[in-house]
């Protein structure tokens, strides 16, 4: 005898699931602006920046002292990893930090970039030269 699941199913139920999955996502997604924003303040840029695409990355390129053409790098597959790691490994000795908390940084952003910007790391200006 086949069973009737419409009976056991309420259509809110996915709702209902999901709505502390998306309230978690939210709250780490402002924490992870708020810690942004920390990070281009101490290095002495404008926080808002954070908010708008593609300049947040020019602003990081400075805070790590590569030239602004390599936005256009972040936009080739594969390089875009490469060109990541680098300008993060420049953003953590731009704050005095290693090459290992640089590729936290790269790997693990949403841990070492609150770090960064709440920590007392201070900026030192633009490693790289570029």
């Amino acid at each position: 005898m086949p069973v009737n699941t419409r009976r056991y199913l309420n259509p809110r139920t996915p709702m209902i699931y999901l709505l502390p999955v998306v309230l978690c996502e939210l709250a780490l997604a402002l924490f992870m602006i708020i810690a942004y924003w920390k990070v281009f303040t101490k290095a002495n840029q404008p926080g808002w920046a954070v908010l708008i695409p593609f300049y947040n990355l020019y602003i990081m390129l400075k805070i790590a002292g590569r030239p602004g053409w390599w936005l256009l790098l972040f936009l080739l597959p594969l390089v875009n990893f490469v060109i990541t790691i680098m300008v993060m490994l420049d953003i953590a000795k731009s704050f005095g930090r290693g090459a290992g908390f640089g590729l936290g940084l790269a790997f693990l952003g949403f841990i070492f970039f609150p770090i960064l910007g709440f920590g007392s790391s201070t900026y030192r200006g633009p490693s790289a030269t570029g």
